[in-house]
């Protein structure tokens, strides 16, 4: 099993979920009435290294892009 420690030195989930949604040019307002939280709750999401996964489905659903697929790359 590899270390969760040693994938969060790969992948900075927080960066990927903002690139995502500016390649979209989707607003930050509009992502956070998608989430049902306020602007500043997104602002926080962007600067995670980690995050929970039922959260990361919900923000994969949205955006219409599979993050998980960042994490199963470091896998192989």
């Amino acid at each position: 099993m590899v270390s969760p420690f040693l994938l969060n030195i790969m992948i900075h989930i927080g960066h990927l979920i903002e690139e995502e949604l500016r390649k979209q040019e989707r607003s930050v307002t509009w992502f956070a009435k998608k989430l049902y939280c306020e602007r500043t709750n997104v602002y926080s999401i962007f600067k995670r290294e980690s995050i929970d996964t039922a959260l990361l489905l919900r923000i994969s659903k949205i955006l219409g892009y599979n993050f998980f697929s960042h994490y199963t790359k470091e896998l192989e």
